[in-house]
């Protein structure tokens, strides 16, 4: 049965100031959950229908299990259809390798603000190999449960972390063959310029671009042409799609050169 203070909790994990009070966070529904129990994050308890528990094996897990009807579910879930099953873990400690960071490339969000943009380019990174995310402090929380749906699962695959972004990029522009790349409505046409497989990719916030304190730390300014038969009515891509077309690139170059 679920009590009254564990659906107290969980509603109130849908708030940033108690996510990090209790540094905990929920996730919902079957794959994301599926990925949870894949991960190496602890779970502090599930909640599921007794359809969802039939069909996957628990045992042996050192979790609490609490069995819900679907309007119980209703009561604690963030989405507008309850799903099977929610689960309760702990925010783990991303893990910051400077060497693997300094050999690679990593993506720099710069006060991104719409959760669905995070969770998208978090599940980006993840399917082009990108290891790390970096966001500043003003990004949307990592634990939004709109983030962690539109990750789906990548969120426990992909080390994303928060900090200050000016001294993340000056320590690795230290680092030789070391680029910081930034997106830009102007600078050099990412089809024909030359791209390293090591460096930041900086993608800037949805209104405002990359904020003025960071420009003078990029020293390779890309764009993404506009081939649009009217491209003063076209309108700029969104941060998720223009992330997913230069990670594209920079891949491709890297195949193009094997």
């Amino acid at each position: 049965m679920l009590s009254k203070n564990k659906i107290k909790q969980i509603n109130l994990l849908k708030k940033k100031k108690y996510r990090l009070k209790y540094g905990s966070f929920f996730a919902e529904g079957k794959k994301i959950v599926a990925e949870l129990l894949d991960s190496n994050i602890k779970i502090e308890y599930i909640v599921a229908t007794e359809n969802w528990l039939q069909n996957n094996d628990l045992q042996n897990k050192e979790f609490e299990i609490i069995v819900v009807n679907d309007n119980e579910l209703k009561k604690i879930s963030s989405l507008t259809t309850a799903q099977e099953v929610l689960a309760v873990g702990k925010i783990p400690e991303p893990i910051f390798n400077k060497n693997e960071i300094s050999e690679n490339l990593s993506i720099i969000l710069d006060h991104i603000q719409d959760p669905g943009n995070l969770g998208t380019i978090i599940r980006l990174a993840d399917w082009f190999g990108i290891k790390n995310i970096f966001c500043s402090q003003n990004t949307v929380d990592l634990y939004n449960p709109k983030v962690i749906q539109a990750s789906m699962g990548a969120i426990f695959r992909v080390n994303t972390h928060y900090l200050d972004i000016e001294k993340l990029i000056t320590e690795f522009s230290q680092f030789s063959d070391f680029e910081i790349f930034g997106t830009f409505l102007e600078g050099e046409n990412i089809y024909t310029k030359n791209l390293s497989n090591k460096g930041f990719i900086v993608m800037g916030n949805e209104a405002n671009g990359i904020s003025q304190k960071l420009l003078h730390l990029i020293n390779s300014k890309i764009h993404i042409p506009n081939f649009s038969t009217n491209p003063e009515k076209t309108e700029s891509l969104n941060v998720a799609i223009a992330t997913a077309i230069v990670c594209s690139e920079f891949k491709k170059r890297k195949i193009q050169e094997q």
